[in-house]
C-alpha cells in the first residue's frame, strides 16, 4: 500500500472511528448510567442507597454491611475466620452464632435469656428452599434491643 492509499485510508475512516468511539463513550459511559441511576432511585430508593437502618430518624448503619459492635450488651458479627463471604463485611450471623451470644448478652444486660431467644427467633431470615442456613441480621437485632430496652441502652436512644 502507497503512502497516498494510506493517507486516503485514514481520511476515510478515522472520522467514523472515532465518532464511534465518542458516541459509545457518551451511551455507556454517561448516559446509561445515568438512566440505571434515575430508575434506581424512583423505584428502590431504599436499595439503591444502601439500605440504610435508622435510629430515631437518624442513619445509623447499613443492612449490607457488618457493623463493628464491641460492647458485650450487643449482638456480635462473627469473627473474619468464619465468615462466609470472602469480604468479610457480611451482616449476617447464623442462629447458632446468634444463640450463643445470648447467655453473655443477658449477663451484661439483665434481659432474660427468653426474651433474648424470642428476639432472635422473631428476626430469622430463610434461605433459598434447601440452601444455606437461617440467619439474623445482626445491626436489625441490636437496634431491636435498643428499641424493646430503652431502660438498658438509654446511652443509645438519642
Amino acid at each position: 500500500m502507497t503512502t497516498e492509499h494510506k493517507e486516503k485510508w485514514v481520511q476515510k475512516n478515522l472520522r467514523p472511528i472515532v465518532g464511534l468511539t465518542l458516541v459509545s463513550l457518551l451511551i455507556c459511559g454517561l448516559l446509561f448510567p445515568l438512566v440505571i441511576t434515575g430508575v434506581g432511585q424512583a423505584f428502590f430508593p431504599y436499595q439503591a442507597n444502601g439500605e440504610l437502618a435508622q435510629l430515631n430518624g437518624q442513619n445509623v448503619g447499613s443492612a449490607l454491611i457488618a457493623q463493628n459492635f464491641t460492647l458485650p450488651i450487643f449482638f456480635h458479627i462473627r469473627n473474619e475466620t468464619a465468615s462466609p463471604s470472602a469480604s468479610g463485611v457480611d451482616p449476617d450471623i447464623t442462629l447458632q452464632e446468634a444463640y450463643s451470644q445470648i447467655s453473655g448478652i443477658s449477663n451484661a444486660t439483665g434481659i432474660p435469656v427468653d426474651s433474648l431467644t424470642n428476639i432472635v427467633n422473631k428476626n430469622q431470615q430463610g434461605t433459598l428452599w434447601i440452601f444455606g442456613s437461617p440467619y439474623v441480621d445482626v445491626l436489625q437485632l441490636n437496634l431491636l434491643l435498643i428499641k424493646d430496652y430503652p431502660s438498658v441502652y438509654s446511652n443509645f436512644t438519642g
